[in-house]
């Protein structure tokens, strides 16, 4: 499990939950479910990161609070 906020809300639009993960620029997913969302989030993070180790690029330290609303 990261330590990454994870926000999560329902997109009428998309008809699913959506999960951003506002420290990791782009890093998103969805799901039919709360829950479903939150795991496939959880994929997609840890995706993301492993694609920035690759690239160089770097990585953000977890804040585990959003400083922001």
């Amino acid at each position: 499990m990261s330590k990454y906020e994870i926000i999560i809300y329902w997109s009428s639009e998309d008809n699913a939950f959506i999960a951003e993960v506002p420290e990791l620029p782009g890093c998103m997913a969805d799901g039919a479910s709360y829950q479903e969302a939150l795991a496939n989030a959880e994929v997609i993070i840890s995706e993301w990161i492993e694609t920035a180790k690759e690239l160089g690029r770097e990585i953000p330290v977890p804040k585990g609070r959003l400083a922001y609303a």
